[in-house]
């Protein structure tokens, strides 16, 4: 498997790991229990934990194995289908683990005739976690920009559709900077801010709120790094990484751009961002970003009262 780069990933594997769970159709099977046996593999870039020799930059294969042997303990379900689905999205849970290959193995299961293994076998990537809704709100990070039109009344129209939007909570909203266009064709300077909520909603569903706010706006996608009514883009969900073509987690340029860094170590003075080496403080970044010297701070147009 590859990442979203086309490197060729690296693999964690983590075979037999055995525990006892009651799991099966049969009323005997729920009550006796018997031993399952679970063999996983991670698809993952080493690469970063290799070099430091840091434990906290990889996956950390007993934890996993503790957490696959819990679930097999857990809650007892009808179907190792079923089973091998928790065990898989649980392997995806760690930052910079792509996919996970899990084979859940149950060589008691109660077939009369003679045979040596049940082995169910599933492979989940990384971007079914941008699709399934949180189990309760997790924190999200947007940023907005406009260089066309009446870019205030723009920036004002689209946090007051954010705050219409069913399962999502704005708890902040950044002062407005103006900044010059990084990159593309020449074009007026930008307006932007960051806002800061909480979601119940998943991030496919946080991504399709903003492109509708956008689009309300009169967005219009013709040239890339060109001119826009309206971008709002999702910079962090929670701590999910993704490495989807559609929605990449974090949001892999927001550590070198000041107008995205700014506004939010305004609103927010100790946020944190992920990045491929782990997270590092936004004001940290923001001394560091390319495009810091470009900024011009607009404390006379408000957001945060106006909607």
């Amino acid at each position: 498997m590859t990442s979203a780069s086309g490197r060729l990933l690296d693999q964690i594997r983590l075979f037999g790991v055995t525990a006892r769970g009651n799991h099966g159709v049969f009323e005997f099977e729920r009550r006796e229990g018997q031993d399952f046996t679970v063999d996983v593999v991670l698809h993952t870039d080493v690469s970063a934990a290799a070099a430091t020799d840091d434990l906290s930059r990889t996956a950390d294969y007993g934890v996993l194995a503790g957490t696959v042997a819990e679930i097999v303990r857990g809650e007892p379900v009808d179907l190792i289908e079923t089973l091998a689905e928790r065990i898989a999205l649980a392997c995806l849970e760690p930052a910079g683990v792509f996919a996970a290959d899990v084979a859940v193995h149950k060589p008691q299961a109660p077939i009369t005739e003679s045979f040596a293994d049940v082995v169910v076998a599933v492979r989940r990537e990384r971007t079914i976690l941008l699709e399934r809704a949180p189990g309760q709100a997790v924190p999200v990070v947007l940023a907005l920009g406009t260089n066309l039109g009446d870019r205030l009344m723009i920036l004002r129209e689209a946090v007051k559709a954010l705050r219409a939007t069913e399962g999502l909570e704005v708890r902040a909203v950044s002062p407005v900077i103006q900044t010059e266009p990084v990159g593309g064709p020449e074009q007026p300077d930008y307006l932007n801010a960051v806002v800061l909520a909480e979601t119940t909603l998943s991030a496919h569903d946080v991504l399709a709120a903003a492109n509708r706010i956008e689009t309300a706006q009169g967005r219009e996608r013709h040239e890339r790094w060109g001119p826009r009514t309206l971008d709002i883009d999702v910079i962090s969900y929670a701590e999910l990484r993704s490495y989807d073509e559609k929605l990449t987690l974090p949001h892999p340029r927001a550590h070198e751009r000041a107008f995205v860094l700014a506004p939010w170590h305004a609103v927010d003075p100790e946020a944190t961002l992920l990045t491929a080496t782990g997270p590092e403080k936004v004001v940290d970044l923001l001394e560091q970003a390319p495009d810091r010297l470009s900024l011009r701070h607009r404390p006379e147009l408000s957001l945060e009262h106006w909607a």
